[in-house]
């Protein structure tokens, strides 16, 4: 029986677990076979030959390290901490190895593809107003449900992630999403719209099993980079919504749908491009449940079946979390930061085909530009919180991103009284650059509030 299987008998389960003893020597070192494997993989468990290469594809044994006695694993292609419990000590990007790489990619891919969800209505806004005939407050309360249900739900995927894994509650909550995105064509009012955008944007909460997910897979030396890293990579999805489907699907629908239809391409367009990232976030559910890891160690449903990690109670979880001050303070730094980020992705379209007279493919086509700086700029902040964490502690975490916040704000202001198009896109580089690594600077203080 695989050991990520949960249909397996109390018979089975007692094996496991004496295997999981029988692996080790007494001394706690791997007992290794006279090929070199410590253990077979008849029973499901992964060795350095299945586990894929390091950096590359490089296979030397130098590379794979030994895991903790009640790991899953036997040897790792990352150095880990077993004081932390095998947590990678460093990000090997180029690797899709079990199981911290491949918890690293996934978690990214998964907010990505939330995003694409989440975000893909508000490039077809002007489009989908003028079709139902909305006006500006019920365009605006539709955007205002997109980002209450993700505020909601964080708060809910944070005690679950603890109680059954971040990858069973991402998976989830992608399906979630993805279903009523591939349902967009049926909105016919301006209730209907917010309720739809309410559910799709229960996606949004897939940001916490994603930053929880890598928390427990990296120390809290490199959690800031990887932290920020895969929430830039997935935030990315943010601005790739936007010429996705506002510069490149909608377009392209209009014109298969204007030689069938050419009376009403555009409506048809719109009522059916929402399907492509709907259908995305459930493959990429099926991905991450299938093949991929709760922890270092293995699955949490296993681990706790076999006696090798207690129960978590996920109202004790989030009793916990709420009492710390700490909690409440990054809560309101947050808001500061990311809360500007998804008034910028539900707004940017509308601001800049009211403000400048762009048509959706243009303003669609600028507005992207916003979200593209989470390629690199979410990585920075946290790369340089560590950094600064290297020279002068948790004083200097908070330094950076005071400073940080600071210049966004400053930007915000600079943005608001732009009023030429180039000034505007120059001033929104700088601006979404300070937002993004203010975010990668909270991420990297997160892994030590306890």
């Amino acid at each position: 029986s695989n050991y990520s299987s949960s249909s397996n008998t109390d018979d089975e389960l007692n094996e496991d677990a004496s295997e999981y003893r029988n692996r080790r020597n007494p001394d706690g070192t791997l007992r290794r076979s006279s090929e070199g494997s410590a253990y077979s993989q008849e029973r499901g468990y992964y060795t350095n030959h299945d586990m894929g290469g390091y950096a590359g594809g490089a296979r030397s044994a130098s590379v794979f390290h030994i895991a903790s006695p009640d790991s899953k694993y036997e040897t790792y292609a990352c150095r880990v901490d077993v004081t932390q419990g095998d947590r990678s000590a460093e990000i090997s990007l180029f690797s899709a190895a079990r199981p911290h790489m491949r918890g690293f990619h996934f978690a990214w891919i998964g907010f990505f593809c939330a995003f694409l969800a989440w975000f893909a209505i508000a490039p077809l806004l002007p489009q989908i107003a003028w079709t139902l005939d909305l006006s500006r407050d019920q365009i605006w309360n539709s955007s205002i449900c997109s980002v209450a249900a993700g505020v909601v739900f964080r708060v809910l995927s944070g005690p679950l992630s603890d109680k059954y894994g971040a990858r069973w509650v991402m998976g989830v909550t992608l399906v979630v999403a993805g279903i009523p995105c591939m349902c967009t064509g049926f909105v016919n009012s301006g209730p209907g719209l917010s309720v739809l955008r309410t559910v799709i944007g229960i996606g949004g909460s897939v940001f916490v099993p994603m930053q929880y997910w890598t928390s427990s897979m990296f120390t809290r030396e490199v959690a800031g980079t990887a932290n920020s890293l895969v929430a830039g990579w997935g935030n990315l999805g943010g601005g790739i919504t936007q010429i996705l489907i506002g510069s490149i699907l909608f377009p392209l629908f209009k014109l298969i749908y204007g030689e069938t239809d050419p009376d009403e391409p555009a409506e048809k367009a719109w009522r059916t491009v929402c399907v492509v990232p709907g259908f995305f976030c459930i493959l990429c559910a099926w991905g991450i449940i299938r093949y991929s890891d709760d922890c270092p160690k293995g699955n949490y449903r296993k681990r706790e079946r076999l006696g090798l990690m207690p129960s978590v109670s996920a109202e004790k979880s989030l009793k916990a979390a709420s009492l710390d001050r700490n909690t409440w303070l990054l809560i309101a730094q947050y808001a500061c930061c990311f809360g500007v980020e998804l008034t910028m992705s539900n707004a940017a379209v509308l601001y800049f085909t009211e403000e400048f007279g762009l048509s959706t493919e243009r303003a669609s086509a600028i507005a992207s530009i916003f979200g593209w700086m989470n390629l690199f700029a979410r990585g920075l902040g946290g790369f340089t919180s560590d950094m600064m964490n290297a020279s002068q502690g948790m004083r200097g975490r908070l330094i950076f991103q005071s400073i940080s916040l600071a210049c966004q704000g400053g930007f915000v202001v600079v943005f608001g009284y732009t009023r030429t198009l180039g000034g505007a896109i120059a001033t929104m580089v700088v601006f979404s650059l300070f937002v993004q690594s203010s975010e990668g600077a909270i991420y990297a203080v997160i892994p030590y509030v306890r």
